[in-house]
């Protein structure tokens, strides 16, 4: 579980990391108790915590998030399902 924790406190790291690499977020909602499903539209389906948000997969096969769109649509999702650093908790 320490990875998805790191995972989960880069994708709330200020200055914003951009060296998050997608497959670990998919990885930290599964870990979290979510489900993950790619859609056949480049998107990927997640459901955690009772909420469900579609997000797309990041361009150049989803190796890493690439803009701060990404990251912050993520973060408040997460922040939405109850899983935010204490800090970050509002």
């Amino acid at each position: 579980m320490s990875s998805h924790l790191r995972t989960l406190d880069q994708l709330f790291a200020h200055p914003t990391s951009h060296n998050i690499h997608w497959r670990d977020v998919v990885k930290m909602f599964e870990a979290l108790g979510g489900s993950a499903e790619q859609t056949k539209h480049e998107h990927l389906k997640v459901k955690l915590a009772g909420r469900e948000m579609t997000f797309p997969i990041p361009r150049g096969g989803g190796s890493t998030l690439q803009n701060d769109y990404e990251i912050s649509s993520i973060r408040r999702f997460l922040k939405e399902c109850g899983f935010a650093p204490a800090s970050q908790a509002r």
